[in-house]
């Protein structure tokens, strides 16, 4: 093999390196992973990566992700990049082994900003446990219009044979329609917008979500947590692209501007385009080498000839 061949090998090997490098660093440079959760568009654990509706949102804390909004941190047992959904957990939510009182549970409430990238999902259930009678739940629905029902076939009569309630003494059924309010009132997410104890006059609450088909051993077997469905607002058109030509998507320093982060620059566009909204970066070590070698490889050619 001449000299000139042998460069020219090892310049394309270089190349085609330092090529799939940069590919590989854009595809990392925001997905990332928490315990055995993968963290991807649109959430994200750092600053600038992930859509901006959904920054400062999740953080990793000894590989377990948590979930923070005003009305507390829970830890997210799961997302469901497919149906768009978060399975978060409240360790002061009452399930069917344990009733929590004392209004120590967080419900479920998100900034007026985020709410319409959030809202639990319509097969989700809230039962209100221990709620005053001057509570909001029930003011505008006199008589037997209260706002409890069954939602997606769940409801407080399963849940009153749990045996939680034997456990705190509590009576299993509550006046509907006489004086006082019931002892547990289920409700969906849409019909009171928010779920927070304090403001509801509640001691405390229940969540469950249905898991297709429901199971029928009641409500020993339902799947307890809050499932919580995103969406990201607007046209993502600028993501897919981004997506498309190896990027990462992300947003500017002001936390509202999309970017499209392609490893040494970002960009308004997508990685194919020219435009950038900052000067190159330090190039990486493969790109770097590759330079080296190649001016390298000019000085022994021009010397060699």
């Amino acid at each position: 093999m001449t000299l000139v061949s042998l460069i020219t090998l090892c310049l394309s090997f270089l190349a085609l390196f330092a090529t799939a490098s940069l590919a590989t660093d854009r595809a990392r440079s925001c997905r990332s992973y928490c315990g055995n959760i993968t963290v991807d568009y649109p959430f994200s654990l750092d600053y600038g990566c992930g859509h901006p509706g959904f920054r400062d949102l999740l953080f990793c804390m000894n590989d377990v992700l948590m979930f923070h909004i005003s009305s507390g941190s829970y830890r997210v047992l799961d997302i469901d990049y497919a149906y768009q959904a978060l399975t978060l957990h409240d360790p002061h939510m009452s399930t069917c082994d344990t009733i929590v009182l004392g209004g120590r549970g967080n419900g479920f409430a998100v900034e007026q900003w985020r709410a319409p990238y959030f809202n639990p999902t319509a097969d989700n259930v809230f039962m209100l446990i221990g709620c005053s009678a001057e509570s909001p739940v029930f003011q505008g629905f006199p008589g037997k219009h209260l706002p409890c029902r069954n939602v997606s076939g769940m409801g407080c009569e399963e849940y009153y044979d749990c045996p939680a309630w034997t456990m705190v003494g509590h009576k299993k059924f509550g006046s509907v329609h006489g004086s006082g309010p019931p002892e547990c009132c289920a409700v969906a997410f849409e019909a009171i917008k928010s779920i927070n104890l304090s403001k509801l006059q509640c001691e405390g609450y229940s969540s469950a979500y249905s898991v297709a088909p429901l199971r029928t051993d009641g409500a020993g077997g339902w799947s307890y947590g809050v499932r919580v469905k995103y969406s990201v607002q607007g046209n993502d058109e600028f993501c897919r692209a981004c997506k498309a030509t190896g990027g990462a998507c992300g947003f500017g320093i002001d936390g509202v501007k999309q970017l499209c982060m392609c490893g040494s620059f970002n960009s308004t566009t997508d990685c194919d385009s020219e435009s950038s909204t900052s000067s190159k970066i330090t190039l990486p070590f493969p790109d770097a080498l590759a330079g080296f070698v190649i001016n390298g490889a000019m000085w022994m050619i021009s010397n060699h000839f």
